[in-house]
């Protein structure tokens, strides 16, 4: 393989993962907006959005993105059962997320195992705290390009 070949070929793999990660924001904002909408949170577009986009940065972002949402309820109701209510949508959305939505997206546009994209993450991030996390998802897309492009050369 020349130097022009691999970079097309990791290049398709990392936007094959850009654009997993970008359905994936997608969808997580759109159940942050249905699981608000129903809640009665107020701005629950914005918070949906602003979960969307944090959603891009690995385990802090919908953290992050959580913190709205939660304050909202809380100046809204002045009680400590919509605030729960808030958490327990957070705590839904993050187990279909991690164990739904990403490895079918991750599968479907980088053909990566669902068995890889969940447990790679995991042991990169005890090996690699901050930065395995970080960049465990394009690695992977990156790797199962080149291991598919190396069973196509093999008659």
């Amino acid at each position: 393989m020349k130097f022009g070949e691999h970079l097309r070929l990791t290049g398709r793999a990392l936007k094959s993962w850009f654009i997993a990660q970008l359905l994936d924001s997608c969808s997580v904002g759109i159940l942050w907006w249905v699981g608000l909408y129903v809640l009665k949170v107020p701005w629950a577009p914005l918070w949906a959005f602003l979960a969307a986009i944090l959603q891009f940065v690995p385990h802090l972002g919908p953290v992050l993105g959580l913190i709205g949402p939660v304050l909202a309820a809380t100046a809204h109701w002045r009680d400590w059962q919509h605030p729960a209510y808030v958490l327990i949508l957070y705590a839904a959305i993050a187990v279909i997320d991690g164990f739904v939505l990403q490895p079918m997206i991750m599968k479907r546009t980088s053909k990566v195992p669902v068995w890889a994209s969940i447990l790679t993450p995991i042991v990169f991030g005890f090996t690699l705290p901050f930065w395995g996390v970080l960049l465990a998802p394009p690695l992977l897309a990156v790797i199962f390009a080149y291991r598919s492009k190396t069973k196509e050369q093999i008659p």
